[in-house]
């Protein structure tokens, strides 16, 4: 009994010994400025050598993982995306200096505010439209050109400011919307009201035949089933010129009246020249 009492007791001494010996370590470290982790591991490693026998495994730091390379990597990326995403509004941002310029490249010599025929010959060859192409009138009622063949340097700036537009790159890669407007009907409309003014000598109320010709069948040509025999009608006809009233209700007419003119009113508020028009063709179709 006395020999197991001083076992116990040797024992508890040396307990109490490696106790104070964990706590002089730890108050020690902590004086070094040492960090927790460093103290908590040497805790660790003491107390469980001396009360279990066996030495726990270092700590290991945290590898990251594959979520959280991907965050990172998406992270650079939004950046990259970013700096290049407003690079590119810098970079689209119109400059009124630079579509001033690119307007003198066509102005006529001794003449800088204006492009007229010549540097429209060499425009549309520039942006790769014939200057015959309805997309050129498209443009012209977007810069709201007064006259045929001519670009004033205020309608062009005014207009190729709202398209921003200041090069002949930009522009083309506009023509595909200026095409798709004509394909809006109250646009068209305006656009076709346009080209009577556009198209008229200023000194003059009407457009001569052949002009209005030209301007039907630009606009109305590949849409209007009847244009061809239309425009027969009009090379046999007694009239020269076209006025704005005519010019209106042609559109309308192409709109409205069946292919067979069965629904043609002759008592209707058309002018003389559609009356005359819808006789012809009924003639023709009977013989």
């Amino acid at each position: 009994m006395h020999s197991d009492a001083a076992i116990r007791n040797f024992q508890l001494n040396s307990h109490l010994t490696t106790l104070a010996s964990i706590h002089k370590i730890h108050h020690t470290l902590h004086r070094l400025n040492l960090t927790e982790d460093v103290a908590q591991e040497s805790h660790q490693s003491v107390f469980t050598t001396a009360c279990c026998s066996r030495a726990m495994p270092p700590r290991k730091k945290r590898r990251p993982s594959a979520g959280d390379d991907l965050s990172a990597k998406k992270s650079r990326q939004d950046s990259i995306f970013r700096k290049h995403e407003t690079s590119q509004i810098r970079e689209e941002t119109f400059s009124s200096k630079r579509c001033l310029e690119w307007f003198y490249e066509y102005a006529e010599i001794g003449c800088d505010d204006v492009v007229g025929p010549e540097g429209m010959e060499k425009f549309c060859e520039d942006i790769g439209v014939e200057p015959e192409n309805v997309v050129m009138l498209v443009l012209a009622w977007k810069l709201d050109a007064q006259s045929m063949g001519y670009f004033t340097r205020q309608e062009w700036l005014r207009g190729m400011s709202s398209l921003q537009c200041d090069s002949t790159e930009r522009l083309r890669n506009s023509l595909d919307y200026l095409r798709s407007v004509l394909n809006d009907s109250t646009s068209f409309k305006l656009i076709y009201r346009y080209a009577f003014d556009f198209a008229r000598e200023k000194d003059k109320r009407s457009l001569d035949l052949n002009t209005a010709k030209c301007m039907l069948g630009l606009l109305l040509g590949k849409t209007w089933p009847l244009f061809p025999v239309f425009n027969q009608f009009l090379e046999q006809s007694k009239y020269k010129v076209i006025n704005k009233d005519q010019w209106c209700n042609v559109l309308e007419f192409s709109r409205t009246i069946n292919l067979d003119l069965s629904n043609y009113d002759e008592d209707g508020a058309w002018p003389v020249l559609l009356d005359e028009f819808v006789e012809w063709y009924k003639e023709r179709q009977m013989s």
